[in-house]
C-alpha cells in the first residue's frame, strides 16, 4: 500500500547536528571532485576525448567533474537504443515503473546531504536552497509515481448493452529532455522521470554547466532497478546534438526548461515535419518569467519587505520565479523600499562550500557578464539604491542590487535578468499596479501583498500568471501543492508537479468491443 503523498521536509540548519552533517557531506564531496564521467547509452559507459568541464561557480578554478561529451554519432546511437528499448518498455506495468521512482526517492532521501553538497559545489547553491532543490527532486519521484498509478486506472466512459468501452492512456515514444542548470537536481530529475514513468524512453541532455549531478541521478535510477536504455545520459552541445535530436524524425516529444530564445527556437524546429516522421512532435517548454510582486496600501509591510527580499535574492535571483519587479502603492512605496534595502544590507555573500552564506556566486562567466550588463543599463534607467558591484576574481559574485523609481517599460522592468536584481516602481492605485504587472511578455509567477479582500479577488481574475500567490513571496512552489507553469512567453502552460502533468507524455486510446 502506497502511503499518501506529503512533501519532503526541509532541513533546519540552525540545528547544530544538521549543520554538522552538511559540513561533513561537503568535506566528503570535496574529496570526490575532478573525476571523469562517461555517457550512459543503453547501460554502456562511453568515455569520449572531448569533455565538458564542470566548475564550482564560487571557486572558478575548482573542477567538479570532467564529463564525456556526446557528438552526433553518439546521439544517433542513443536514439536507436531508446527507440528499440521503447518497443518493450511501453508494455511495462505502471506499478513497475512507479516502484523504480519510489525506490529512487528513498535512496536520495538517505543521501540527501551528499546530494545537496554536490549541487552546492556544482551550482553555487546556498545550503537552504540546495536542501530545497534535493527535496523537490524527491517530491517529483514520489508524486509522479503516485500519479502514474492513478492514471493507470483509466477513465470511466459509457458503454452500451451491445458494446464494452474502455479508455486509457499509452506512452508516446522517444523523448528529448533538455534540463536547466538552476534547479540542477529538481527540474532535471522531474523532467527526466515524468516521461519515463509514463512508459516513454528518454534522451537526457543536462545543462552543460551542471552535468555531474545528472550522472549522480542516473546512478540512483540504475540502483533502483531502471533497465538499461530507458533513460540515456548524453551531455553535449545544444548546437551539435540538441538541434540534431529536436529535428530527428524519431523524436516524439521534447521537454525543455531554459531561456525564451532557446525555447522558441526548439518550438519552431520541432514544428517542421521531417522526412520519415509519422507524428506531430509535442513540445513541453518552460521558458522563464519577469515576475512581479504587488504591494497594496493596506498590507503587512514587514511581510512585503521580507517577501520581496527573499524572492529577489534567494539563489542569487537565478529562478524563473524570482521577483525582479516590485510594484508598490505610492502611499507605502518609500517605507517598503527602505525596509527592503535594510534587509538586503544584512545579506552575506560568499562561497557556500566554505560557510552557510545567504548568497553565493552566479553560475558562470556568461551569466555574470549578462547580469552586470543589465546593472549598467539599470543605472541609466533608475536610481541605484543598493549593490551594483560584481567581483569575478575568484568566483562569479554579484551584490544583491536594488533599483528604484524605474519606468514600467524600462529594459530592466521588461527583460529577464536571471540574477540578483530587483527594480521598484510606484503605482497610484491597485488597478494601475495590475496593469503594470501584466505589461510584460511573460506570465509565470506573481504575488500580491494586501489585506483587501476585494483586491485579492480582482487579482485572481486579472493578474495573468500561472502561479499567483497572496501574502507570501512568488518563489518556492512545492510539488503537489503548487502546480508550476506559466502563460504567454513563459512556456506551454504545462503544470509541473500537478495532477495533469504526466498527460503531456501520453496519448488517449479508446477500446470498444462489440458483445
Amino acid at each position: 500500500m502506497v502511503q499518501p503523498y506529503r512533501h519532503e521536509p526541509f532541513t533546519d540548519f540552525t540545528v547544530k547536528e544538521n549543520a554538522k552533517a552538511m559540513e561533513e557531506a561537503i568535506s566528503q564531496v570535496k574529496k570526490e571532485l575532478g573525476q571523469d564521467y562517461p555517457l550512459i547509452i543503453g547501460g554502456e559507459r562511453i568515455y569520449t576525448d572531448n569533455k565538458i568541464v564542470s566548475f564550482n561557480p564560487a571557486k572558478k578554478d575548482e573542477v567538479v567533474g570532467n564529463v564525456s561529451k556526446a557528438d552526433k554519432e553518439l546521439a544517433e546511437k542513443a536514439m536507436q537504443v531508446a527507440d528499440e528499448t521503447f518497443q518493450w518498455w511501453r508494455k511495462s506495468t505502471a506499478q513497475m515503473r512507479a516502484d523504480i521512482l519510489f525506490r529512487a526517492a528513498a535512496i536520495v532521501r538517505r543521501r540527501k546531504h551528499e546530494f545537496s553538497a554536490w549541487i552546492i559545489h556544482e551550482g553555487g547553491k546556498p545550503w537552504k536552497e540546495a536542501d530545497a532543490d534535493i527535496a523537490e527532486g524527491i517530491d517529483f519521484l514520489e508524486y509522479y509515481g503516485r500519479q502514474m498509478l492513478e492514471i493507470d486506472k483509466g477513465k470511466e466512459i459509457v458503454s452500451r448493452p451491445i458494446e464494452n468501452n474502455r479508455f486509457g492512456y499509452i506512452p508516446l515514444g522517444v523523448g528529448l529532455v533538455v534540463s536547466p542548470w538552476n534547479f540542477l537536481f529538481a527540474i532535471m530529475c522531474g523532467t527526466a522521470v515524468s516521461p519515463m514513468v509514463t512508459g516513454n524512453t528518454v534522451l537526457l541532455k543536462p545543462a552543460s554547466a551542471t552535468p555531474v549531478i545528472a550522472y549522480k541521478l542516473m546512478e540512483v535510477l540504475e540502483e533502483a532497478g531502471m533497465p538499461a536504455g530507458v533513460i540515456n545520459y548524453i551531455p553535449g552541445s545544444g548546437s551539435e546534438i540538441g538541434d540534431y535530436l529536436v529535428e530527428h524524425p524519431r523524436t516524439r516529444f521534447i521537454s525543455f526548461t531554459g531561456s525564451r530564445d532557446v525555447g522558441t527556437s526548439i518550438y519552431e524546429k520541432a514544428a517542421k515535419v521531417q522526412p520519415g516522421q509519422k507524428w506531430l512532435k509535442r513540445v513541453v517548454a518552460e521558458m522563464g518569467g519577469k515576475d512581479t510582486m504587488i504591494v497594496d496600501s493596506d498590507s503587512d509591510l514587514e511581510l512585503a519587505a521580507e517577501s520581496i527580499m527573499n524572492s529577489a535574492f534567494g539563489f542569487q535571483g537565478q529562478k524563473c520565479s524570482a521577483c525582479s519587479r516590485a510594484v508598490v502603492h505610492e502611499d507605502v512605496y518609500d517605507e517598503v523600499l527602505e525596509r527592503v534595502t535594510e534587509l538586503t544590507k544584512e545579506i552575506d555573500l560568499g562561497n557556500t562550500t566554505e560557510k552557510n552564506y545567504f548568497m553565493s556566486a552566479v553560475v558562470d562567466k556568461g551569466a555574470y557578464d549578462k547580469i552586470m550588463g543589465y546593472i549598467d543599463t539599470g543605472k541609466n534607467e533608475g536610481r541605484l539604491v543598493h549593490g551594483g558591484k560584481g567581483d569575478d576574481s575568484k568566483g562569479y559574485f554579484i551584490e544583491p542590487t536594488i533599483f528604484a523609481d524605474v519606468d514600467p517599460k524600462a529594459t530592466i522592468m521588461q527583460e529577464e535578468i536571471f540574477g540578483p536584481v530587483v527594480a521598484f516602481t510606484k503605482a497610484k492605485d491597485f488597478n494601475e499596479a495590475l496593469d503594470i504587472a501584466n505589461n510584460t511578455d511573460y506570465g509565470l509567477t506573481g504575488a500580491v501583498i494586501t489585506n483587501n479582500r476585494n483586491h485579492i479577488e480582482m487579482a485572481k481574475e486579472d493578474f495573468h500568471v500561472g502561479n499567483l500567490y497572496f501574502n507570501r513571496g512568488c518563489t518556492a512552489a512545492i510539488v503537489g501543492y503548487h502546480p508550476f507553469g506559466g502563460f504567454n512567453m513563459s512556456g506551454t502552460d504545462s503544470k509541473a508537479g500537478g495532477p495533469d502533468y504526466l498527460y503531456n507524455f501520453m496519448q488517449g486510446k479508446t477500446y470498444s468491443e462489440m458483445l
